[in-house]
């Protein structure tokens, strides 16, 4: 099992804060760090100073860090069109020498939409564009040099493009899709996916939608051990009990509520939970880390989680 930083910085983050988040991942031994795509805030937090750029960030990050992967959980496909995205994330992968992942959903947060006047359709057609956004770019980045691509949807058409820049990695950037739906959801993991994530959910839930994604791969005739399968949790782990109630004070929940939730308690109390999701199939645990002034936080997972499952 490997784990991972996520942060959501639309709650109130700079770069420097970010930044000063990411080197603390790299340095305490986490595998990569990862942020949201969101451009307002969520609950009663005043979101100041404001929301940053997700690959604005990354490519800043690309440069000023040396072996953490980085990445989207996830890029809404209402926000970016594809050809433009292609083009910015493989020019972010080449900035990193191929540490780069693309998370990619439908979007779901429509108030973002309505305050910064981004279109807002239905579930249904937010599906479509998500699906050919995923057939654009990853035709995009697969399309051999010095040929051309050429897609026609619904929603996109592309007409001779030269599918250039190439990504730093060879087959692309590994491409995460998640989320609950229980028909399209799996078929696009199944499809286009190189890994699953679950966020924010049950054990049992996770299991069966698992389950769902390993019937549309067998279905696609595609070996369901080809995707790797992570789930994210909002962590609040401390060394007491006062340690945590402070860690969950400070990003306005509940020690008890996050037991039961998320991953809460002392190291001992996270590490058998992180084995129970390890034992109902999860290989990768997302850590969400809402308070970025809390360093010691990071490196105490660090310390306590790397190398012990």
């Amino acid at each position: 099992m490997d784990f991972r930083i996520f942060t959501e910085p639309q709650q109130g983050a700079t770069y420097a804060d970010l930044l000063a988040a990411a080197l603390a991942t790299e340095k305490a031994g986490f595998d990569a760090f990862f942020r949201s795509d969101h451009w307002l805030t969520m609950g009663e937090n005043d979101g100041l100073p404001g929301p940053t750029d997700a690959w604005v960030t990354l490519g800043g990050l690309a440069r000023e860090t040396t072996k953490l992967r980085l990445g989207t959980l996830v890029n809404s496909a209402t926000f970016r069109l594809p050809g433009p995205l292609a083009i910015t994330v493989a020019q972010v992968d080449e900035m990193s020498s191929g540490r780069i992942e693309l998370g990619l959903g439908a979007g779901w947060y429509e108030d973002e939409h309505s305050a910064y006047g981004i279109p807002f359709p239905a579930l249904g057609e937010r599906f479509e564009i998500l699906e050919e956004q995923l057939e654009v770019i990853t035709g995009l980045w697969s399309t051999p040099s010095g040929e051309r691509y050429n897609f026609r949807g619904r929603h996109y058409s592309l007409i001779d493009s030269p599918a250039l820049p190439k990504p730093h990695q060879m087959e692309g950037p590994p491409i995460i899709i998640g989320g609950g739906g229980p028909l399209r959801t799996p078929r696009l993991a199944a499809t286009y996916a190189n890994e699953f994530n679950l966020p924010f959910q049950s054990i049992e839930a996770f299991k069966e939608q698992k389950s769902r994604v390993v019937a549309a791969c067998e279905k696609l005739r595609r070996d369901p051990q080809e995707l790797t399968y992570s789930v994210a949790l909002v962590a609040c782990v401390g060394d007491t009990e006062s340690e945590v109630s402070a860690r969950a004070q400070a990003i306005g929940r509940d020690a008890q509520e996050l037991r039961e939730n998320g991953l809460a308690g002392t190291p001992d109390e996270a590490l058998e939970t992180l084995q129970k999701w390890n034992e109902a199939g999860a290989e990768r645990i997302y850590l969400q880390v809402l308070d970025l002034d809390d360093l010691d936080h990071i490196a105490l997972m660090g310390r306590e989680f790397i190398g012990k499952l």
